[in-house]
């Protein structure tokens, strides 16, 4: 086991882990001390049972946020996969695509001229 050693605001832990798993532990408590600091920079020096609690709600908080919208992106992606809506996509007719072409060979025959006439 491995042992980590991490700060939350103002207070420095010490933790074990699983081998390989301290890298996890770190990134939890980075998480967690960006919202402490948040908190002790708007209401200053906070008790530390207070900030860890008031940290874990504010990320309890996040976290049912991003749960709700995550839900609602599933819910369409399943009814869009039961009901796909008809996408239409323009085609452009070959005719208009040959005439096109021709007008901008022409169009730059006509720079080319008068490129050489204005030399």
């Amino acid at each position: 086991m491995a042992e980590v050693v991490f700060t939350i605001g103002h207070k420095e832990y010490r933790l074990s882990a699983q081998d390989g798993e301290e890298r996890l532990l770190q990134r939890a408590a980075q998480v967690l001390d960006a919202e402490a600091q948040q908190i002790l920079e708007q209401a200053g020096r906070v008790p530390e049972p207070r900030l860890l609690l008031l940290a874990g709600l504010m990320l309890a908080d996040r976290f049912a946020t991003m749960e709700e919208r995550a839900e609602k992106a599933e819910r369409l992606a399943n009814r869009l996969q039961t009901n796909p809506q008809r996408v239409e996509v323009p085609v452009i007719p070959s005719d208009l695509k040959e005439a096109m072409a021709e007008l901008a060979a022409r169009a730059e025959s006509l720079a080319e001229r008068l490129e050489e006439q204005n030399s």
